[in-house]
């Protein structure tokens, strides 16, 4: 999801958004470690970038 995708959303739906990515991140990370397959470790990486994004864009909402 790109910088301007995100800024298009509501404030409630880029917090829900960041509450189910961050989740999904830490369910994958919690498979990661245990041993068990990740299908894409990559996509750990871009779920992080992702996280990065939303929360800057929140943050800086917070800062207007």
């Amino acid at each position: 999801m790109k910088s301007n995708e995100v800024r298009e959303l509501g404030a409630d739906e880029l917090a829900q958004r960041i509450r189910e990515k961050a989740k999904e991140l830490a369910d994958m990370r919690l498979k990661h470690k245990s041993g068990t397959a990740v299908d894409k470790p990559v996509r750990m990486r871009t779920m992080r970038r992702e996280i990065a994004r939303m929360k800057t864009v929140q943050n800086e909402r917070r800062a207007k």
